[in-house]
This record gives C-alpha cells, sequence and structure tokens, in this order.
C-alpha cells in the first residue's frame, strides 16, 4: 500500500514538474511578442531611458508618426493581407488537388511526373528572378498582385506534404464510393476529401501564409507604386534615416506586421491540434 502511494506521488511529482517546465518554455517563447508590444505603446525616450514590462500609452502617437512621414502602415497592411489571403487559398486547394490527383489515380508515368515535380523543390527560386521578371515584362503584369498571387498555385512542397498524407489517412475505398454512389470527382474533393483534410491544410496553410506575408524580394522587384506596398516593404523602409531615431514608430510597425501571423498561428493551431488528437485515437 505505502508502495502505491509513494509511486503515484512520484508520478504527481513528475507531472507537475513536466508541466512547470512546459510553461516556462511558453512563456520565454511568448516573451520576445509581449515586449515587442510593451515597447511599441512606449515612447522613444521611455525605450532609451530603461527597460519597462509594463505597456504604456504611447501606441497611438507612434502610428501616427508613421503616418505623418508618409508611411501609410494601413494601406500596407491592407495590401499585403489580400495577397497573402489569396495566394494562401490557391496554394492550399490547387495544391491538395494535385496531391489527390497522385494520391487517386494511376496513370502511366505518374510516379515519373511526381519525381519531377519533387526535384523542383531543390532549385532555388532565386535562379529563376532574372527570366520570370522578363515573363512578367512582356505580360504587363509588373506592378501588379498577379506575380505575387498566381505563382503560388506552384507549390512542390506543399503537394508533397498533402500526398503524404493523404497515402496515411484517405483510403482509396472511400474515393471509389463515392464514384460508385455517382459523386463526381469535384464534388468528392470538395465534401469528402477536403473536410477529412482540414489538419493537413490548416498546418499547410500557416506556412503559406506566413511566407507569403513575410515576402520582401518578390514585391520589391515587381511593385513600384508606393500605394501598393506590403508590410515587408514597410518595416524595410523603417530602417531610414527619417525613422531611425523613433524607436517606438519602429516597434509599431514591426509589431503591426507580427499581430496577423499570430492571430493566423492561433486560428489554424486547433485545427492541428485535433488532428493529432484524432489521429491519435485507436478504435
Amino acid at each position: 500500500m505505502v508502495g502505491k502511494v509513494s509511486g503515484k506521488t512520484a508520478r504527481i511529482s513528475n507531472m507537475v514538474i513536466i508541466y512547470a517546465l512546459l510553461i516556462l518554455f511558453g512563456l520565454l517563447c511568448l516573451f520576445p511578442f509581449y515586449m515587442l508590444f510593451v515597447n511599441a505603446t512606449r515612447s522613444t525616450l521611455q525605450i532609451q531611458s530603461s527597460i519597462s514590462f509594463l505597456p504604456s500609452r504611447y501606441f497611438f502617437e507612434n502610428y501616427n508618426s508613421l503616418a505623418e512621414n508618409g508611411l501609410n502602415v494601413f494601406s500596407a497592411f491592407l495590401n499585403s493581407f489580400v495577397i497573402a489571403v489569396a495566394s494562401t487559398f490557391l496554394s492550399v486547394y490547387v495544391s491538395a488537388l494535385t496531391a489527390f490527383a497522385f494520391h487517386a489515380y494511376r496513370f502511366k508515368g505518374s510516379n515519373l511526373l511526381y519525381a519531377i515535380l519533387l526535384a523542383t523543390i531543390m532549385i532555388p527560386g532565386q535562379l529563376g528572378l532574372i527570366g520570370f521578371y522578363q515573363l512578367m515584362l512582356e505580360l504587363q503584369w509588373l506592378d501588379s498582385y498577379l506575380p505575387l498571387i498566381l505563382p503560388s498555385m506552384a507549390s512542390a512542397t506543399t503537394v508533397f506534404f498533402m500526398r503524404q498524407y493523404f497515402s496515411s489517412t484517405l483510403s482509396v475505398d472511400i474515393i471509389e464510393a463515392a464514384r460508385i454512389d455517382g459523386s463526381p470527382e469535384f464534388l468528392t474533393f470538395n465534401l469528402i476529401v477536403l473536410p477529412i483534410s482540414v489538419p493537413a491544410l490548416a498546418t499547410v496553410a500557416i506556412g503559406a501564409f506566413v511566407g507569403s506575408w513575410n515576402n520582401y524580394l518578390m514585391p520589391f522587384l515587381l511593385l513600384v507604386d508606393e500605394t501598393k506596398y506590403t508590410m515587408p516593404m514597410i518595416v524595410q523602409m523603417l530602417k531610414t534615416n527619417i525613422y531611425a531615431t523613433n524607436l517606438g514608430a519602429i516597434y509599431a510597425g514591426l509589431f503591426i506586421t507580427v499581430l496577423p501571423l499570430i492571430v493566423v498561428y492561433l486560428f489554424c493551431s486547433k485545427f492541428i491540434i485535433g488532428g493529432v488528437n484524432l489521429g491519435g485515437v485507436k478504435e
């Protein structure tokens, strides 16, 4: 009896230690974001004079100082949001559809085609910048959002991830049963395959959204009109001499840039956790 009690006490002690460490590591991960928020609410004099862990009252003053110097943060935020949402949707949907085709259909040369698709992952995207720029110039797509959105459909990494997910979770018998019932292929994909794949879709959506939101090189090469600038381009402008001495404005711009990424992750993380829990249940 004493042994059982001591064993239970030891397990409880181990769980307390584990949870304490997890909480500690979680706080350490969140601490930089919290300090970014705190500094965004402080003035330049306060930031230079001392360190504070409590927010101040200068956030709107910092934001207004950006607008007063000709930096339209709201417009850049809206531009980045439109580009990120559109490119994420196309990347996730088209890549999932492509992965579904590789998984559900067996045709001659499919393995070779899939191998070629995977080989493109090893080619750095910077190698095709000159050719891509010339193509956009011929299509007269420069200074528009089309070159930043449409190429996202060709995401070999997302196709690879989704096909691996389909191979482990999506049985071909389900697809065959839908075909026997007379369901069209697109209807099967939209109403059966996509709901099953929500955890994987949420995972790749986070990566696609973050990648599109943080993309700086392509907008810098293609966009000329300042009203079409994205948030990474605005953040780069914060390093100029106009804003170099206004630390509060710099932190405010950085905080606005990071905020959507945190919101997207918090929204999609529950689907990822739900998928992990679902995969861990055995019948």
